[in-house]
This record gives structure tokens, sequence and C-alpha cells, in this order.
């Protein structure tokens, strides 16, 4: 009974381990992005801002008044590149539910209306976090220049 106990108790021991390091490695790279993120900004003179979540975005063309919610269907036009300029993905007439895209576009489509460009960088935790995702590298902080072309609620 003893060594049962002393099992499951260096099991609990391992499983706090492991998640305090998971969550001290989030805010480190979440450090890590942010300063990416204010590094790039300063050397392409933006002048945008951070949202609470760390999400960084500069407001090109606010668009009209209405703005799309968590649940609208939008049509977009989009180019998305690391950091270094490399460009990884572009669309035209891209269509898709609001809620079924990463957490940056998700916060940061709704800051604009229809008509309206943004330019997004979005640290890796609002994007794929440590997951490669196609030609995306695990800790990526990413790059968006999108035109809300449409949008229906």
């Amino acid at each position: 009974m003893k060594k049962a106990i002393f099992v499951a108790t260096g099991l609990l021991v391992l499983v706090f381990t492991f998640a305090g390091c998971s969550k001290s490695n989030s805010k480190k790279q979440a450090s890590t992005d942010h300063n990416l993120i204010l590094n790039y900004a300063t050397s392409h003179n933006l002048k945008g801002q951070f949202t609470s979540s760390g999400l960084y975005y500069v407001i090109l063309d606010s668009g009209s008044a209405n703005h799309p919610t968590s649940n609208a269907k939008l049509n977009v036009n989009y180019k998305g590149y690391f950091l270094d300029g490399t460009l990884f993905d572009q669309g035209i007439g891209f269509e898709f539910r609001l809620s079924q895209v990463i957490s940056g576009w998700q916060e940061g489509l709704q800051l604009i209306g229809e008509g309206g460009k943004i330019k997004l960088i979005i640290p890796s935790g609002l994007a794929y976090g440590n997951q490669q995702s196609g030609k995306i590298p695990p800790n990526s902080v990413l790059v968006f220049d999108i035109t809300l072309n449409s949008f229906t609620k």
C-alpha cells in the first residue's frame, strides 16, 4: 500500500512539474514574441498598438462602421509572411467563418469593417503555438496584410 501511494505521489509530482514547465515556457515564448514584434514594428516604422492578448495591429483603413462578430462569415484578401518577409500563404476572395480561424485573426478582424484593411502581427500563442502547421514552424510570429471584402452575420 505504501509503495502504491509513493508511486502515485511521484506521478502527481511529475504531472505538476511538467505543467509548470509548460506555463513557464509559454510565458517565456510570449515574452520572446513580444520583443520580436516590437523590433519588427520599429524597423518597419509601424504605428500600431498591442491588444491585451499580445496581438499587434495597424489599421490601414477602418472600413465601414459595421464590424464582423465572432460568428460572421467573411470574405478577405490576404498575404501571410514571416518576420523576415518570406511569403508563406496568400488568398483572394478567401471565405471562412471567423470562429474557425486562428485566434489572432478572430481578434484582429473584428477591429475593422467591410472594406477595411489591417496589418496583424500575431504572436505564436495566437497562431499555431508550438505546433508546426504546413510551412509554418513551431513558435512562429506571423504577419498578415488583410482586406475585409465583405461579411455576413
